[in-house]
């Protein structure tokens, strides 16, 4: 498999959002940089909000509003932009490429990032909609189940907070919630003719998190990496899980290393699902060639990883996909 010029990671079961691909792909084509695309693919599904996972209106959190994850990163320069827990504006990726661009920083975080974008120029908004309104108002008639909770009291799985501390319990390890129909990302890897290459991510997270919660989205060399000298990945799935073995970086350490694409990612895969076989996640790899690769874990809600690619042969997204393993 080869790629020129570009590639978007998408999560089965998601929504599509050709328009947000498109986007990407054709600021390519008009000469825009490989950050361009990255950025203009993200912001276009952030505005039409993908399938609820991404943008504004979707994922509240354990007091009903939505905040946003994201990250880009320069393959050229090795600089890094990213904001997480992001309140009240809907362009996420810009105001992480604007971290990038306009402070000396990696990653701004909560009210202080929303501030900061606010000082940039970035309009402030309500990110609530009648759907995650209705989300969460269903959570809460259901006593906030599921949640994320775990030794407080009263008991999280039958109760709503106030929770305070409680010692572990000697219960069998608690099912992991997070699955295709909690959570999803955007990822995108971008690769121009002369070789640069750039990645980007942008999620609202977990549906009914607690708040503050950041997951892989934002973090370097876990939600997605890219070194100009090697390649770039972008990953999905379960974030608090996946954050702790940085896949996407592992990934491009591979390709540098002469792994292929595909058997980079599923060493990625291997490496987490070694301490956790059931968690749910994928992730996809190009390198300075163009070839590329994908590959997830299999679980009750993943089977196959489906994802999209556009380059100077096809000139068109074509929908890829991988078998888990």
């Amino acid at each position: 498999n080869k790629v020129h010029s570009f590639t978007r990671v998408c999560h089965f079961p998601l929504n599509f959002n050709l328009d947000a691909f498109q986007n990407a792909w054709s600021c390519l084509q008009s000469g825009g940089s490989v950050l361009d695309a990255v950025e203009q693919g993200c912001a276009r599904c952030e505005a039409e909000q993908c399938d609820g996972s991404v943008g504004f209106g979707g994922s509240p959190d354990e007091n009903g509003e939505t905040t946003l994850d994201s990250m880009i990163m320069n393959g050229n320069t090795m600089e890094v932009g990213a904001v997480a827990d992001l309140k009240r504006i809907k362009n996420a990726i810009g105001v992480a490429r604007a971290v990038m661009e306009h402070t000396e920083h990696t990653l701004l975080v909560g009210e202080s990032a929303s501030m900061f974008a606010e000082n940039m120029g970035f309009v402030a908004e309500d990110l609530s909609t009648n759907t995650s309104v209705s989300i969460f108002s269903q959570w809460l008639r259901g006593n906030c189940q599921p949640n994320y909770r775990k030794n407080v009291s009263p008991d999280p799985l039958k109760s709503c907070g106030p929770y305070r501390p409680e010692g572990a319990r000697t219960l069998g390890k608690r099912a992991r919630l997070v699955n295709a129909l909690s959570h999803d990302t955007i990822g995108i890897v971008a690769l121009d003719q002369d070789g640069h290459v750039a990645a980007g991510t942008s999620t609202n997270g977990l549906t009914h998190k607690v708040p503050g919660r950041v997951g892989d989205s934002p973090i370097v060399g876990a939600g997605a990496y890219a070194d100009s000298s090697a390649g770039a990945a972008a990953a999905t799935g379960d974030g608090d899980l996946m954050m702790r073995f940085l896949p996407s970086y592992l990934a491009v350490e591979l390709m540098r290393a002469g792994t292929d694409p595909s058997e980079a990612c599923k060493t990625a895969i291997s490496r987490i699902k070694r301490h956790y076989p059931d968690f749910f996640g994928a992730i996809i790899c190009a390198n300075t060639t163009g070839h590329y690769g994908a590959a997830c874990n299999k679980a009750p809600t993943l089977n196959q990883f489906h994802f999209m690619v556009s380059n100077l042969e096809s000139n068109a997204p074509v929908l890829k996909s991988v078998d888990c393993f």
